[in-house]
């Protein structure tokens, strides 16, 4: 194996997979992908390729793009509401590529990717996240340029009809935390009823493989009669433990042996309140949550 060739991919691995992810919205299928791409770099890297970061970036994408294809046609049959696999971000060292991940890796904004076609997904990521030209970005594609152009703007402008994607200051993060806990471990709404937007919604996904609701929760007194009966009966007194994933501060919840049975992870509105509760108890989610296994995104 050539040492060199591994050691220029090693140096793209956190941006690929942080491309793959964003299209993917997966953990599992974005290293499948990034794996993928790493076998085909072994078998061209010696085909005079000047620009390796362009090579990498186009097939990474392209399989990316293929394998969004195929999931859109299974996630049509999911059991119940489908929620982004979570991912650890807390090994970031890179202070702007937290900036960047703090806007586009969040569990709300990767729903607002989920409306669009994989082709605009893709070309936004590229051009507005990953700031390619359209030029290098059609290339990926296989695209005209022009065509290129239309797919970022439609997307831009889906993009733009929807909530800006924002994180609360790391102290709101915290004291939400705090409050969330309290709620389910003493059923004590006091300190989460001031921290709750009027608007406020809750979903859970479970894939079908654990219990669940079947329906999103809208407005606080829905989503606090929720947190204080429901999750006040299952987690009280469950072990926990504070994570950094999609860019925000969250909870896992463990099971008797210690596993990660769910995580809560939290969206903010421009008032630093919370108005979005994501709950993810699929398990095929959260074995990496549980494992660890964080991979390391940049910008």
């Amino acid at each position: 194996m050539d040492t060199r060739a591994v050691e220029v991919f090693e140096e793209n691995r956190a941006s690929l997979m942080g491309l793959a992810y964003r299209v993917l919205g997966s953990v599992a299928e974005a290293e499948d992908v990034v794996q993928d791409t790493l076998i085909a770099w072994l078998s061209h890297h010696g085909n005079g390729i000047e620009n390796a970061k362009g090579w990498l970036t186009t097939v990474c994408v392209r399989k990316a793009v293929d394998v969004l294809k195929s999931a859109r046609h299974a996630r049509t049959s999911y059991i119940g509401a489908w929620l982004p696999e979570p991912l650890h971000t807390d090994m970031l060292d890179d202070p702007e590529a937290q900036l960047s991940l703090s806007e586009s890796v969040t569990m709300a904004f990767m729903l607002v990717l989920e409306r669009l076609a994989p082709k605009e997904r893709a070309a936004f990521l590229l051009h507005d996240v990953f700031e390619m030209d359209y030029a290098d970005i059609a290339k990926s594609l296989d695209v005209g340029e022009a065509a290129c152009r239309k797919l970022v703007s439609r997307a831009r402008a889906n993009v733009q009809r929807s909530e800006a994607p924002r994180n609360a200051p790391s102290e709101r993060q915290e004291e939400v935390l705090r409050a969330f806990h309290a709620a389910i471990d003493t059923g004590e709404l006091g300190a989460l009823v001031h921290l709750l937007a009027e608007d406020v919604t809750l979903t859970v996904d479970s894939g079908g493989k654990a219990s669940s609701i079947n329906r999103m929760l809208s407005g606080n007194t829905e989503v606090l009669a929720f947190i204080s009966k429901a999750l006040f009966r299952y987690y009280n007194g469950a072990g926990f433990e504070e994570l950094e994933l999609n860019s925000g501060r969250s909870l896992a919840f463990k099971d008797e042996g210690g596993g990660v049975e769910t995580v809560v992870t939290f969206g903010y509105d421009e008032g630093n309140r919370v108005n979005r509760i994501f709950i993810t108890r699929n398990p095929d989610k959260l074995a990496r949550v549980a494992d660890g296994i964080g991979a390391t995104v940049t910008h």
